[in-house]
C-alpha cells in the first residue's frame, strides 16, 4: 500500500458567500441540522486541541452537549489532562468533520466553564451507568488495570445505587468562539472555505479562504 496514492476527490457540494448565514452560529446550526438529516455518524463528535504550559498541543475526541449563542458545551473531568491545560491556558479549538457531506467546521475561542446548575441539570439527565462511571474514574491518571476500575464502579453502584452524587471534580466547558471557518470539499483540491472572525466590536467579519 502507498499512502500517497490514497485520495478521495470531493465532488458532492459547493459553499459560497450567498448561501451562507451571516451569522456563524446559525450557519453551524443549519449544517449541524444537515449533518443529522443525513445521518452522518456521530455527527456530535468533535476534536478537543488544548495546549499546556510548554505550549505543547493535545487533542482528543468529545460530544457536543450544548448549543447556542453563548458557545458550545462539552463536559469532563476538570482534573484530566485537558482540565490541567484548559486551568493554565483556557484557549481551545474544535474541529468538525462530517465525511458524509465533505464538510468540516473548525472553530477557536476562550473556553470558561459552566454553572453549578449547568452541572447538575445535565449530569443528572446521564443514564445510571455513566454517572457512575464519572464517579468511579479519575480520568488521564495511571491505573494498575481494568480490574481495578471494574472494582471501584462495583463499589459505588453499591453505596449509592442510582442516587449517583455528581463529582465535584465534573462538569462542563462552554467555548465562546471568536473564528469559525466552514470548509466544503471541492474537486481537485480546490476546496470552498468561508471563514468568520469577530472584532473588536464583536461584529463578525466574513471572507473567503484559499484552499
Amino acid at each position: 500500500m502507498t499512502l500517497a496514492n490514497i485520495r478521495t476527490d470531493y465532488q458532492r457540494a459547493s459553499l459560497s458567500e450567498e448561501q451562507v448565514d451571516a451569522d456563524p452560529i446559525k450557519q453551524f446550526s443549519i449544517w449541524f441540522q444537515e449533518a443529522l438529516d443525513a445521518k452522518v455518524a456521530e455527527p456530535n463528535a468533535m476534536s478537543l486541541a488544548t495546549v499546556n504550559q510548554q505550549g505543547r498541543p493535545s487533542s482528543r475526541i468529545v460530544l457536543i452537549k450544548e448549543l447556542d449563542q453563548r458557545g458550545i458545551t462539552w463536559y469532563t473531568h476538570y482534573t484530566s489532562r485537558k482540565g490541567e491545560e484548559l486551568a493554565t491556558n483556557p484557549h481551545a479549538a474544535l474541529l468538525f468533520f462530517w465525511s458524509e457531506l465533505e464538510r468540516q467546521v473548525r472553530i477557536e475561542g476562550r473556553v470558561e466553564k459552566v454553572t453549578a446548575l449547568e452541572n447538575d441539570t445535565y449530569f443528572n439527565s446521564r443514564p445510571l451507568a455513566s454517572r457512575l462511571g464519572a464517579l468511579a474514574s479519575e480520568q488521564s491518571q495511571v491505573i494498575a488495570n481494568r480490574a481495578l476500575l471494574d472494582e471501584r464502579v462495583e463499589k459505588i453502584t453499591a453505596q449509592y445505587g442510582d442516587q449517583v452524587p455528581r463529582p465535584e471534580h465534573w462538569g462542563g466547558y462552554r467555548l465562546v468562539p471568536d473564528y469559525l471557518e466552514f470548509w466544503q470539499g471541492r474537486s481537485s483540491r480546490l476546496h470552498d472555505r468561508i471563514a468568520y472572525e469577530k472584532n473588536a466590536d464583536g461584529v463578525w467579519l466574513r471572507s473567503r479562504l484559499q484552499p
